[in-house]
C-alpha cells in the first residue's frame, strides 16, 4: 500500500508540474511589458513575455512563486493564487544586472533599451543615432533626411537600411531625388518608446532595403503625464512640445496628442529660415479577448532655404567663410500625412496575430545646386526634384509557438504588400527657383511589393536553430510624359531570401551567433525599365560571427566579426537623372560594444567599428568605396535621477576616409563631444544641452565633386562640404501635468 500512494503522489506530482500557467506582465499604467523574465523559483522554469505582455510558463501550479523582473522596473516573486496571472510592476531605476540576454536573433535590441533608458531621445538627430555603429550627416540643416553610414555604407538617404515606424515603411522607392529615400522628421522624438535594429541581411519579416540592416521604431501607446516644454537657444532657434493625455488613467484605453515646432536660421550666413510642424494623435485600447488596437493619424509639414554644399577653394582663398555659400536659392519643401492601424490579437496561450495597414499622402519640392555653372555656365545648373506620391500597404503575421519536453518551436508566418503611386516625378532644370529651363524627366511611377515568409526558431536545450525564407514579388510601371506617344514600361520580377541562424545560449549571460542570410534592395523604376528588367533586385549575401557576454553582473559586452557582398547594380543618380553601374562589392568588419552600469546613477557606454570596404571588380588603388567609413566609434558617460539631476557628456568619432575610387581625395574625420544636464523639481524640468563644446570645425558632409564657378575658365575636382554646427547651446523648460 506504501508503494502504491508512492507511485501514485509521484503521477500527481508529474502531472502537476507538466501544467502550464499563462498571464501577463503589466507597469502600472496598464501597459504591456514585453521581455519581461520569469523564472519559477521551485521547478526553475522559466519564460519571457512576448510583444503583447503575455507568457506561459510550464511545470508551474497555483502556491508557486515566480520571480520577475524587466528593465527599468522593480524586481517582484509573485506567488500564484489563481489560473489567471496578471503581474503589476513598479517603476524603478534601471540596474544592468538585471537585465537577461535572451536567446533570439533581437537579442541586441537590450542596447538599445539600455540608451534610451539612460540617454533618452530629445532631438530627430538623435533618433537613428541611437543605433551602435550608424552615423549620420545632415546637407540641408534638418530639411532634407539624413545621409547615413553604417556598415562601410554610405547609404545615401536610405538605399540599404529599411526603417519603419510603427510597422509602417519610411523609405521611398523610386523616390524624386534617390532610391531609399528615408524622412524620419515627422516622428516627434519624445514619443519614441523603443528602437528596434538590427544589423546584416538575417531578418525574414525585413525585405526591400534590409542589406545593412534595418530600424523599426514603435511609437508609445500612451502617455504616464501630459507635459508642455519650450527650447531656446542660438540661431534664432526655437522649438516647442506639447504632449497631451486625453483619457486619463484608464487600464483600457488610452489616447494622446503629440505636437512639435520648431524654428532656426541655423549657424549660416544666409538665414535658413527653416520651420517645421509636427502633430501626431494616437488611441489604443485593450479589447476583452487582451487583443490590443490601436490608431494613429499624423501630419509634418517643413520648409527651409540652404546654403548648399560648398567648394573648399573658396573657403580655403578665402572668398567666403565656412558657413557661406555660392548660391543661397536653394532650399525647399515637404509634407507627409499618415494613417496606421495596428491589431494583435492573442488566439491562444502560445498563438498570436499582429497585423498593421497603413497610407501616407507624400509631397516633396526640392531646389540645389552641386556643379554650380559646370553644364550652363549663363544660368547656372540649379535643378528642382519633385513628387507628389500616395502609399498603402498591409502586413500581417501569424505567431505559433509548440512546447515539448526536450524542444520548443516557434513559427512566424507572415505576408503582406506595399503599393505606390508617384504622380509628376520630375527632375528639371531651373534658376532662381522661378523659371523653369529644361525638364530632364518626367513621369508617373507605380510600383507593387507584395510579400510572405516563414521564420522558425527551434529551440533544442542551449541551441536555437533560426532557418527562414522570404519571397518578394514587384512590378514596376512607369509613364515617361515626355515621351512622343503615351506608353507603360513595365517590368516584375520575384526574389526568393534564404536566412539560417545559430544561436547558442551557455547561460543568462552568455550567447553566442552565428547568423548568415541574403538579402537586396530594389532600384528605382527609371533604371529597371531603362535596362529592360535587368539587375532590378541585385542580392546581398552576409554572415555575422558574435557573442553577447555579461562578465559581470554590470557589464554587457558585444562583438561580431562580419562579411557582406553585394551584386552588381545599377542606380539612379536623382540629382543628375542619370544611371550609374556601381559593380560587386565586398564589406568585411569587426563590431564591438560595451554597456557598463558604475553605481545606480551612472552609466558609461562605449561602440566602435571597424570596417574594410572594396568594389571586387576593380584593379587595387582604384577600388575603394566613396565615403565608405572603415572607422567609427561612440560613446559616453551618463547619470540619471540622482537627487532630480539627469545628464551626460557624449562623444562620436568618424575617421578620414576616402571620398573617390582611388583616395586621392579624402574625406575628413571629426569628433565631437556634447553635454548635456537636467533638474526636476517637483512638476517643472529645467535643462541646458551643448553640441560640439569643444567648437570643433568639422564637416558633415561631403562629397568630391567636379564644378565650375561663374568666373573660373576649367572646372575643379574636389571637396565639396556641408559644415558642421559650431557650439550650440540651448536651453529647456518641460512641465508636466
Amino acid at each position: 500500500m506504501r508503494y502504491f500512494l508512492t507511485i501514485l503522489l509521484s503521477i500527481i506530482g508529474l502531472v502537476s508540474y507538466s501544467q502550464v500557467q499563462k498571464g501577463m506582465v503589466v507597469d502600472e499604467f496598464g501597459n504591456a511589458i514585453e521581455n519581461a523574465y520569469l523564472v519559477n523559483t521551485k521547478s526553475d522554469s522559466h519564460s519571457h513575455t512576448n510583444e503583447l505582455g503575455m507568457f506561459s510558463i510550464d511545470k508551474t501550479i497555483l502556491g508557486d512563486v515566480i520571480k520577475t523582473n524587466a528593465l527599468g522596473y522593480k524586481k517582484i516573486n509573485y506567488t500564484i493564487a489563481m489560473s489567471e496571472i496578471r503581474i503589476v510592476l513598479e517603476d524603478d531605476i534601471f540596474r544592468l544586472n538585471e537585465i537577461v540576454i535572451q536567446q533570439k536573433l533581437s537579442a541586441m535590441n537590450v542596447i538599445s533599451k539600455i540608451d534610451l533608458q539612460t540617454t533618452p531621445v530629445n532631438s530627430s538627430q538623435e533618433i537613428l543615432r541611437k543605433v551602435p555603429g550608424l552615423f549620420i550627416g545632415q546637407h540641408a540643416g534638418g530639411g532634407k533626411a539624413e545621409q547615413i553610414f553604417l556598415r562601410g555604407f554610405d547609404i545615401d538617404h536610405g538605399t540599404d537600411i529599411a526603417i519603419s515606424v510603427d510597422g509602417m515603411p519610411v523609405n521611398m522607392v523610386s523616390h524624386a531625388h534617390g532610391q531609399g529615400y528615408a524622412d524620419l522628421h515627422f516622428v516627434i522624438p519624445e514619443t519614441v518608446e523603443k528602437i528596434d535594429f538590427g544589423k546584416g541581411t538575417y531578418y525574414a519579416d525585413k525585405g526591400d532595403f534590409a542589406t545593412a540592416g534595418y530600424v523599426a521604431f514603435q511609437t508609445k501607446e500612451k502617455l504616464n503625464k501630459s507635459s508642455i516644454s519650450v527650447e531656446a537657444g542660438q540661431f534664432n532657434t526655437v522649438r516647442t512640445v506639447g504632449l497631451f493625455d486625453l483619457l486619463g488613467k484608464q487600464k483600457k484605453q488610452s489616447a494622446y496628442i503629440a505636437t512639435e515646432y520648431i524654428l532656426t536660421n541655423g549657424p549660416f550666413d544666409s538665414p535658413q529660415n527653416f520651420n517645421r510642424v509636427n502633430l501626431l494623435g494616437k488611441y489604443s485600447a485593450i479589447l476583452d479577448d487582451n487583443s490590443k488596437f490601436s490608431i494613429s493619424v499624423s501630419r509634418f509639414s517643413s520648409k527651409w532655404d540652404a546654403s548648399g554644399q560648398i567648394p573648399q577653394r573658396l573657403v580655403d582663398n578665402g572668398t567666403i567663410s565656412r558657413f557661406g555659400s555660392v548660391d543661397d536659392t536653394e532650399g525647399g519643401n515637404t509634407s507627409r500625412t499618415n494613417l496606421n492601424a495596428t491589431l494583435s490579437k492573442p488566439i491562444d496561450e502560445n498563438t498570436f496575430l499582429k497585423t498593421n495597414i497603413f497610407y501616407s499622402k507624400y509631397e516633396f519640392e526640392l531646389y540645389s545646386i552641386f556643379t554650380f555653372f559646370l553644364e550652363d555656365p549663363i544660368n547656372g545648373d540649379q535643378i528642382r526634384q519633385k513628387e507628389n506620391r500616395t502609399i498603402y500597404g498591409m502586413n500581417v503575421e501569424l505567431n505559433k509557438k509548440i512546447k515539448n519536453s526536450d524542444w520548443d518551436v516557434l513559427f512566424q508566418l507572415g505576408s503582406g504588400f506595399r503599393a505606390d503611386a508617384t504622380k509628376d516625378t520630375e527632375l528639371s532644370h531651373t534658376l532662381n527657383r522661378n523659371t523653369t529651363l529644361e525638364r530632364i524627366k518626367l513621369g508617373d511611377i507605380d510600383e507593387f511589393n507584395g510579400f510572405t515568409y516563414l521564420n522558425s526558431e527551434i529551440k533544442w536545450g542551449k541551441l536555437l536553430i533560426n532557418p527562414a525564407v522570404r519571397f518578394d514579388y514587384f512590378k514596376f510601371n512607369y509613364q515617361d510624359k515626355l515621351a512622343l506617344s503615351y506608353k507603360t514600361q513595365s517590368e516584375m520580377e520575384v526574389k526568393v531570401s534564404p536566412k539560417l541562424n545559430f544561436i547558442y545560449a551557455q547561460n543568462n549571460d552568455l550567447q553566442f551567433f552565428i547568423k548568415s542570410g541574403m538579402g537586396f534592395h530594389s532600384n528605382d523604376t527609371r533604371v529597371v525599365v531603362q535596362n529592360n528588367g535587368k539587375q532590378i533586385l541585385p542580392t546581398a549575401i552576409g554572415t555575422d560571427i558574435g557573442t553577447i557576454w555579461k562578465p559581470f553582473p554590470k557589464l554587457i559586452v558585444n562583438s561580431a566579426l562580419w562579411y557582406l557582398y553585394l551584386e552588381q547594380e545599377f542606380v539612379y543618380v536623382g540629382d543628375a537623372g542619370i544611371i550609374e553601374p556601381s559593380g560587386k562589392s565586398k564589406r568585411m568588419g569587426i563590431d564591438f560594444g560595451l554597456r557598463y552600469q558604475l553605481n545606480d546613477y551612472l552609466y558609461f557606454d562605449a561602440d566602435a567599428n571597424y570596417t574594410y570596404a572594396r568594389s571586387i571588380d576593380e584593379p587595387n588603388g582604384q577600388n575603394y568605396i566613396p565615403l565608405a567609413p572603415d572607422f567609427t566609434s561612440t560613446g559616453g558617460l551618463s547619470f540619471q535621477n540622482w537627487k532630480g539631476i539627469s545628464g551626460g557628456l557624449r562623444y562620436r568619432y568618424l575617421k578620414n576616409r576616402p571620398a573617390n575610387e582611388d583616395n586621392s581625395i579624402v574625406a575628413k574625420g571629426y569628433a565631437i563631444a556634447d553635454f548635456n544636464i537636467n533638474y526636476t523639481y517637483k512638476s517643472v524640468n529645467f535643462g541646458i544641452s551643448m553640441e560640439n563644446i569643444l567648437n570643433t570645425k568639422w564637416n558633415e558632409t561631403q562629397f568630391a565633386t567636379e564644378s565650375r564657378l561663374q568666373n573660373e575658365p576649367n572646372s575643379v575636382e574636389e571637396i565639396h562640404f556641408t559644415p558642421g554646427t559650431p557650439f550650440f547651446m540651448k536651453g529647456k523648460i518641460t512641465y508636466s501635468f
